[in-house]
């Protein structure tokens, strides 16, 4: 279970959009996790195109007193990103700030409430596809 107090962080991590209101999206998403989990210390991080990118997120919670920080990743699938590039993201943030320690979480895939996701957006489209011609 992650520790809810002000010493535990969580950061939000999504890919990143050059279309702002992509990344205002996760942001939000961010924010209602954080108020919906009581959770203290929530960042949302981008790796490209969105800020703050990881470091910067860890930055923020580290000024706050952060100490132990789990990183969630908002990706669906394990990809190149997740595979390679935020473990160096997440090694490099470590060194620069030692006393600080980074976990993360497996992406969204093979979470057994994504397939109830899933119905639920079939649902509504063949309940708005049901009235038309």
């Amino acid at each position: 279970m992650i520790d809810t107090t002000q010493q535990t962080g969580i950061v939000i991590f999504a890919h990143g959009s050059s279309v702002e209101p992509a990344n205002e999206a996760v942001r939000r998403v961010a924010a209602d996790f954080a108020r919906e989990g009581g959770y203290a210390a929530v960042e949302p991080a981008f790796l490209e195109k969105g800020k703050p990118d990881l470091a910067g997120a860890v930055q923020l919670l580290a000024g706050r007193g952060v100490r132990d920080i789990h990183v969630l990743p908002y990706f669906l699938t394990l990809g190149i990103h997740l595979k390679r590039d935020l473990p160096e993201m997440v090694a490099a943030v470590e060194r620069e700030l030692p006393g600080v320690r980074i976990r993360v979480a497996p992406p969204l895939d093979g979470h057994p409430g994504l397939m109830a996701v899933l119905l639920d957006r079939a649902r509504q489209a063949l309940e708005a596809g049901a009235g038309a011609p």
